[in-house]
């Protein structure tokens, strides 16, 4: 082929009023083209369905004196301050990685997670551990979102 050749069968792309240089493709080109931008949409379609993005809640004020008292009524059970039990400790727990109390044997989910407790991580945890870690442990919800705020305010204090 000469340089007066064209290849056979080109797309020919311009753009309008003809200033933009001409770029041809063949036709074999322009199907890879059109399966790799099809494959790439649905690709994005598939990670935007698969991982939407959560939104966060900052609970309300709480009162860490009625969190204690919730604390000691709901979460002792399974929970101390300064000593794992069936729970990990409490002490410190606001701003410490999920999953990584010393000594303490965590689910592989949560050990695994890069979440750090915040208020509203907290928050998240105790209205649904599952929704937030799936195949976490523990088994125990707080409905309303006053108690979770008190519970969270008595958790930030114990530093």
């Amino acid at each position: 082929m000469n340089a007066d050749d064209k290849p056979q069968d080109p797309l020919v792309c311009t753009s309008s009023g003809g200033v933009a240089p001409r770029v041809e493709i063949s036709a074999g080109t322009a199907v890879l083209l059109s399966l790799a931008l099809a494959c790439a949409g649905a690709c994005a379609q598939t990670v935007s369905a698969a991982a939407p993005l959560r939104q966060w809640r900052t609970p309300p004020l709480g009162d860490a004196l009625r969190g204690m008292a919730l604390y000691q009524e709901r979460c002792t059970a399974c929970h101390a301050v300064d000593s794992n039990k069936t729970g990990p400790a409490h002490r410190g727990v606001m701003g410490r990685r999920v999953g990584s109390m010393p000594g303490y044997k965590y689910s592989i989910e949560l050990a695994q997670s890069r979440l750090r407790w915040t208020p509203q991580t907290l928050n998240a945890w105790l209205e649904d551990p599952e929704e937030l870690i799936a195949g976490q442990r523990m088994g125990f919800q707080v409905e309303s979102e006053q108690e979770r705020a008190d519970l969270i305010a008595y958790l930030a204090q114990l530093k």
